[in-house]
């Protein structure tokens, strides 16, 4: 992130730094994507009333006809919803999913158009007891979509040419056009202006295939931003032993096609890096011979690591394939030559497969199966996008679930942990690729979150939110689970508790498809898992402490009143907007059923939205009026301010009503006071 010497600049640059919306694309196991964008998206809050569901609120598993007419109830209403909504004339909404909770609750995700074009960065969630109704929402963004204009003032041939150089820029091979530029309303940076999203094609400096969008100002020609849309990852198998595998038989042959689960085929490209392959087919139903000189043992692998990916999401979660619409996505091994990685390509609507370093270990183990198979999942409920902060979190996603799977396995040839590619030796010494228990120890990925993480390759910024699931679900500290030694620690030195992973499992999942939108951060993550919980099993569960304790062991957010070394905590959630350039707003606290006077060691926890925390000064006000100064326009160009002060109030007395003063103090940005909190150790 650059620094500024002066602080003018113009309001629209100011406004185009938070991420972007992935609509289609790949990932890639490895880290080799495209990184881009100096900062990530504002924090989300979910409202007040969705965090007022009752215990217990987890999916059903819908039949596609009882999805199908969700849709069609959602769409028929759609018109409606957007009106309460509060969404102007020329705006309209796109169902993209649906999912029902037990207890009735409908949540509908939708994409947003404006005046017929798509708003990348528009995308929400909305919530109500049937399809279409709008009890509460979450939103990718928070600012009115209202643009100056939808004219575009520069020639789509610009676009094309500025993505095409940042292709370039990146080593690509073969960079070409997709997908010609087309017109589209940038919302996901603050400010909504028309721009046009161009996708090239190509290959990655590694032989990966690119699918690059690039945004552009269709007014003034500038690049807004950039992300990769290829997500990588990591019979007789290669990996597994012997499985049982569901194919077909097509007269005297038999072929690699799971009826069962939607349809999965697995195909080979024999060395080759485009087109689907040829479906793997021979005269018996015995796949591959556990070596892999064998290209059947490697099919194997994939063919049975995405079956047990299809059982864990609808057996454990209630979801029929990745769309939940009962259609089976397809694989494709033995891509390139030497090629040591493997990706999910929306596109093709397929996982794909190297061989790894000496075509010897191909990249087909079960967790990084269900891995790429869950950045599928990701790309048909949040939508994450592939940069920043939501790209670590994405990563992560496809990290956690691959763990889970492999648990849910429960195969004694690759028995469940927190390591991610372990069986596929892509290090050459037996190392894993990440650990989830203390994500450094791969020398690249973070343990906990900081301020500059969205900067980072999103394979290395996914480390915080791996690190968050392995403590809530076992805890910190020193344990041995199926041989293999963890030593989890904590950024702030307090034990977490674990509450097992099954119910961990339950809670990322929720928040992943009813209140994760593309632009959530680690903030917002901290936020969605917090209502998940909640509505899982209550906000005073010792599931939702546990979800306190374990971001604030990764230094997101503070730690629960009850929590690490105790406390009593007062807080407000309510929204304040901030001003730009303007007075100063408060938001109160009232302090009641204590003794004596404050603690020389109060905790004020701050969560604020802001596009340049250099702007603001935050003071808490003690009930006497006396001020503490928190923060004085430091920060320089970071988004938002999410942080624990210690403040030493000792001579005020704790019975009163405390607020948090926040002023900006220059132009062009713009935020609001999402919440805050006073802990009394």
């Amino acid at each position: 992130m650059s620094s500024r010497s002066s602080h003018r600049r113009t309001p629209r640059t100011a406004h185009r730094r938070a991420a972007a919306v992935a609509l289609a694309g790949v990932a890639a196991l490895v880290a080799t994507a495209v990184q881009s964008g100096s900062a990530t998206a504002a924090p989300e809050r979910t409202p007040p009333a969705a965090s007022a569901a009752k215990p217990g609120s987890e999916s059903v598993r819908l039949t596609p006809a009882q999805r199908a007419e969700l849709i069609r109830e959602a769409n028929a209403a759609k018109a409606e919803t957007a009106e309460d909504l509060g969404l102007g004339a020329k705006e309209k909404l796109v169902v993209r999913d649906v999912l029902k909770d037990r207890d009735g609750t409908v949540h509908v995700r939708y994409e947003r158009t404006y005046d017929g074009l798509p708003v990348l960065g528009g995308d929400l969630v909305v919530r109500g007891d049937r399809a279409g109704e709008a009890e509460s929402v979450v939103k990718a963004t928070r600012t009115a979509v209202k643009p100056a204009t939808t004219t575009a003032e520069v020639p789509a041939a610009r676009a094309e040419r500025q993505a095409l150089s940042a292709a370039q820029a990146e080593d690509a091979r073969g960079a070409d056009v997709a997908r010609a530029p087309r017109k589209v309303i940038w919302a996901a940076g603050g400010e909504p202006v028309v721009a046009y999203e161009t996708v090239v094609g190509g290959l990655q400096h590694d032989g990966t295939p690119q699918e690059l969008h690039v945004v552009t100002d269709a007014t003034t020609g500038e690049k807004l931003y950039e992300w990769q849309a290829v997500r990588n990852g990591t019979g007789h198998t290669v990996y597994s032993g012997t499985v049982d595998l569901t194919t077909t038989q097509s007269g005297s042959s038999y072929n690699l096609t799971d009826g069962a689960r939607g349809g999965h085929k697995t195909y080979n490209l024999n060395r080759g890096t485009s087109g689907t392959g040829t479906l793997f087919s021979g005269p018996d139903d015995v796949w591959g011979n556990g070596s892999p000189s064998n290209l059947e043992s490697a099919a194997a692998d994939a063919h049975y690591g995405a079956a047990l990916t299809w059982d864990y999401y609808k057996n454990v979660h209630g979801r029929s394939g990745i769309r939940g619409d009962g259609v089976g996505a397809y694989s494709r091994v033995h891509y390139g030559n030497n090629y040591v990685n493997a990706f999910w390509s929306d596109t093709c609507f397929c996982m794909t497969y190297g061989d790894g370093s000496g075509n010897a270990n191909p990249l087909t183990s079960i967790d990084v199966a269900a891995h790429e198979m869950t950045h599928g999942l990701t790309s048909n409920t949040a939508g994450l996008v592939y940069s920043g902060e939501s790209g670590g979190l994405n990563e992560a996603t496809s990290d956690i679930f691959g763990a889970t799977v492999e648990f849910y396995a429960n195969n004694s040839s690759d028995v469940g942990d927190y390591l991610i590619g372990e069986e596929i030796d892509i290090n050459g010494d037996g190392t894993p690729l990440r650990y989830m228990d203390k994500p450094s120890k791969d020398g690249a990925s973070k343990d906990s979150w900081y301020s500059g993480i969205g900067n980072i390759d999103v394979h290395y910024s996914s480390g915080p939110a791996n690190h968050f699931f392995y403590l809530l679900s076992e805890g910190s500290g020193t344990k041995t689970i199926n041989g293999v030694t963890y030593d989890s620690p904590t950024s702030d030195g307090l034990p977490v508790t674990g509450i097992g992973r099954a119910k961990a499992e339950k809670i990322w999942f929720r928040a992943l498809t009813t209140k994760f939108t593309s632009t959530t951060n680690y903030a917002g993550a901290r936020t969605g898992t917090l209502a998940a919980a909640g509505e899982l099993y209550g906000t005073d569960s010792a599931e939702y402490k546990a979800v306190q304790d374990a971001w604030a062991g990764v230094n997101v957010g503070s730690r629960s009143g009850g929590g690490g070394g105790g406390g009593t905590s007062f807080e407000n959630t309510a929204d304040v907007s901030i001003p730009d350039n303007g007075a100063a707003v408060t938001s109160s606290i009232t302090v009641t059923g204590r003794t004596g006077n404050a603690p020389s060691n109060l905790q004020v926890s701050v969560d604020i939205v802001h596009t340049y925390s250099g702007d603001l000064v935050v003071d808490l006000l003690a009930p006497d009026g006396t001020v503490y100064n928190l923060r004085n326009r430091t920060g320089g160009s970071a988004d938002n301010i999410d942080q624990t002060f210690t403040v030493n109030a000792s001579s005020e007395a704790a019975n009163g009503t405390w607020k948090l003063r926040v002023q900006d103090r220059a132009r062009y940005d713009t935020g609001y006071i999402s919440g805050w909190k006073l802990t009394f150790p």
